[in-house]
């Protein structure tokens, strides 16, 4: 990947949840993007199948802005359909 997009998942996580993201059971899901070395594919997968394991991803309240959440997955070089799906994903357990 070219060098905008250099940064780690924690930034990523860290910024979502500046978004207004909640990531429930976060400990589960720092360990295994930590292990991973294609952590955004990682981190698609714990997203959508994530619940067996006690992992979910939900919007505070009106906390979350989908607009914010889409620009911190731009920023993080997540295809426009995984930012899509991830979004839809959110807004759909409101």
């Amino acid at each position: 990947m070219g060098s905008y997009c250099n940064e780690s998942y924690a930034e990523f996580l860290d910024s979502l949840k500046a978004a207004g993201v909640v990531i429930r059971n976060e400990n589960e899901v720092r360990e295994r993007l930590a292990e991973s070395q294609r952590w955004r594919s990682a981190f698609m997968t714990l997203a959508a199948n994530g619940r067996l394991l006690g992992i979910e991803f939900s919007v505070a309240g009106q906390g979350g802005d989908p607009r914010a959440v889409q620009r911190v997955m731009a920023e993080h070089a997540f295809p426009a359909e995984k930012e899509a799906a991830f979004i839809a994903q959110l807004t759909a357990d409101r």
